[in-house]
């Protein structure tokens, strides 16, 4: 994994930050606090990008609709295909989560 690099201390504890929140609302204003909103747009954009690669979207329709550049769509699915199958992980929760 790339972010063994920056394992610690430091990463656990905002991990931890992130895991104590309770709800959506909270997520809002941690996260209002901790980044600019060009990051969380970023990390949001990137989830959307996942979400839609598995669903079988194209490049130039993710492009479209995401704003998201092809070298960050390449990214994420390079990230999909051969990485730590976090982001199928966290769509599947949030799948079940919200048919439940």
């Amino acid at each position: 994994m790339q972010i063994d690099k920056l394992r610690g201390k430091t990463l656990d504890q905002l991990f931890e930050a992130i895991l104590s929140l309770k709800d959506v609302e909270e997520c809002y204003e941690f996260f209002d606090d901790l980044a600019t909103m060009n990051e969380v747009q970023s990390l949001a954009q990137r989830l959307e990008v996942a979400r839609m690669l598995r669903e079988g979207f194209t490049y130039h329709k993710i492009e479209t609709e995401t704003g998201a550049s092809t070298a960050t769509i390449s990214r994420v699915k390079r990230c999909l295909n051969y990485g730590n199958d976090a982001y199928t992980l966290a769509l599947d929760r949030v799948q079940e989560k919200r048919t439940e």
